[in-house]
């Protein structure tokens, strides 16, 4: 057989935290959420906000990336983007999403269906105008997933916006926005020994959420 093969069947750790019972959870599941987030945030887990996102092609192709969480609430989980970046194009067609989050420093993910809509073009100037200048300059730099020749073309080209915005406010580029995800169910999941792992899933309603505890 050609090309390289690594038998890796042998990794494996065990997940020795804490369970995750019935009785741990809160009936709301932005609790939930918001309890698991500020206990990553005390630990100090790398990156914590950072959330995949699976998206659909119209053919069919699901696609996913990482991205980062900058709001959430009982309204939903926030991320901005480029609108005119694949997954913006996939979420204008198909709105239907998935988020991951996963802290390894506590052996939990959270798994969250739902669907994504734009959220309002005064929020995302709001956002926008916290970020450092800099990352304001970046998002009028890169036409998002489109092919490009070198890195040195993106660097001029950051070069030659920063020097058209050297004095006053940077602008909100007209295509550049955010995206707010409305759950239909969330899962938390937490290791195990044995590989039985703890999961829960929030399904949402008319009325409350239901729980459920799934097989691991």
């Amino acid at each position: 057989m050609n090309g390289i093969g690594t038998d890796i069947a042998d990794l494996r750790r065990e997940y020795q935290i804490a369970p995750l019972h019935r009785a741990d959870l809160d009936p709301d599941p932005f609790v939930q959420f918001d309890t698991w987030f500020k206990a990553a945030l005390r630990v100090e887990a790398m990156d914590p906000n950072a959330m995949s996102i699976a998206t659909v092609a119209a053919d069919g192709q699901p696609s996913i990336r990482t991205v980062l969480l900058k709001y959430y609430g009982s309204d939903g989980f926030v991320f901005y983007t480029n609108l005119g970046s694949r997954k913006a194009q996939e979420i204008e067609a198909n709105g239907q999403v998935a988020l991951l989050f996963y802290w390894h420093e506590l052996h939990r993910q959270i798994k969250i269906h739902g669907r994504a809509e734009r959220i309002s073009a005064a929020d995302t100037l709001h956002y926008f105008m916290r970020r450092p200048r800099d990352s304001q300059i970046g998002a009028w730099v890169s036409r998002q997933s489109s092919i490009i020749s070198s890195r040195a073309m993106l660097e001029n080209k950051f070069a030659e916006m920063k020097q058209k915005f050297h004095a006053g406010e940077v602008p909100l580029p007209s295509f550049w926005g955010g995206y707010r995800v409305i759950p239909t169910s969330i899962e938390f999941w937490q290791g195990r020994e044995n590989r039985l792992h703890d999961r829960f899933l929030f399904t949402a309603g008319t009325g409350d959420w239901s729980v459920a505890r799934l097989a691991p």
